[in-house]
């Protein structure tokens, strides 16, 4: 469902499958959208026109918010899609001061952000409401002796796959860094399953869209399919109410030992294989985009259908001096930070 109302639409992120995806989903006869990454090589900043192309600093640069806060005042930009993790709290702190120029973030709450951002933060706040699996910080007071073998270790904050690994010794946990950094949780052995969860402005959910994980490459479906499945379904809006959620999360769940499904993350934006659950029958960034410049949401639960995926790589092709025009933007970008 194409967005109906016109605006200007900044996505960030435009190097990332997730801001690609929202960027696809979004286009429209009616909108102007903008595209924004620290790489001048980022592919998705070449689907947009050449004015509307946008070099950002490091979503941990403290000039980040700034940054984007006049490059939305300078092109009268409606609505930013931030698609990168490091971008959301910096974003998110400063919402009042982009709403009181008329900008809208796509972007969970601040408060969701710091559960969801904290994996043993999201931990706490979930157990006791929705199977979790058994988890130890790793800190000064953790008993290496505790967790059953085998047991995955992660970085207590990141994304993707990065820093995942399954421990199958007890020397290998003795030897983890007890900086309080690192999580170690019980090994789920069953299938995986991303479960795209769509909640409107209020927190009523509207929809939640298994996926099933069939073949991952660097922490990104490339095939996969949607699935009918109650119990996920339910377990999806639970977590959603938990954590407060008023947008687009994706929630990561794995099926353990019992056959129920564990929780293992949530990433509070557009997923990478968002074009999977778009093709389902559920336009979540679409939808997400026409709330924030004011349409009124449809009425939940919304239907999707059962479909599978494999992912290609397509091609674009452009003068080199494109190209080039962003890598001189990336060094006055730089040479400001």
């Amino acid at each position: 469902m194409p967005v109906d109302q016109p605006g200007r639409v900044l996505v960030t992120g435009a190097g990332g499958p997730s801001g690609i995806s929202v960027m696809q989903a979004i286009e429209s006869g009616v909108l102007t959208i903008y595209a924004g990454d620290i790489d001048p090589y980022a592919a998705g900043l070449y689907l947009v026109p050449e004015a509307q192309r946008a070099i950002l600093p490091r979503g941990d640069d403290p000039a980040f918010a700034d940054h984007l806060f006049e490059l939305c005042e300078r092109e009268a930009v409606d609505v930013v899609v931030p698609t990168v993790d490091s971008e959301l709290l910096p974003l998110a702190i400063e919402r009042e001061r982009f709403a009181a120029t008329g900008v809208a973030l796509v972007l969970a709450s601040e408060r969701t952000l710091a559960v969801c951002l904290d994996k043993w933060a999201l931990d706490a706040r979930c157990r006791g409401h929705v199977r979790t699996p058994a988890c130890w910080l790793v800190d000064e007071a953790f008993d290496a002796s505790a967790p059953e073998l085998p047991a995955i270790v992660k970085p207590r904050s990141g994304s993707g796959s990065r820093g995942i690994a399954l421990l199958r010794t007890r020397a290998e946990l003795e030897a983890l860094p007890r900086d309080g950094t690192l999580l170690v949780q019980e090994h789920l052995p069953g299938p995986e399953f991303s479960l795209d969860v769509l909640a409107r402005g209020d927190g009523e959910v509207l929809a939640v869209v298994p996926r099933e994980r069939l073949k991952v490459d660097s922490g990104i479906a490339i095939t996969g399919r949607t699935v009918h499945d109650p119990e996920l379904e339910a377990f999806g809006a639970d977590v959603a109410r938990l954590i407060g959620l008023s947008t687009v999360a994706n929630v990561q769940a794995k099926v353990a030992v019992d056959g129920m499904p564990a929780l293992l993350e949530v990433n509070p934006r557009f997923p990478g294989t968002m074009p999977l659950t778009i093709a389902a029958g559920i336009d979540m960034p679409s939808l997400a985009v026409a709330e924030a410049l004011g349409a009124p949401p449809p009425p939940g639960p919304l239907a999707f259908e059962e479909l599978a995926m494999v992912r290609t790589f397509t091609e674009r092709f452009f003068p080199f001096a494109e190209i080039e025009a962003l890598v001189g933007q990336a060094k006055h970008v730089g040479s400001r930070a």
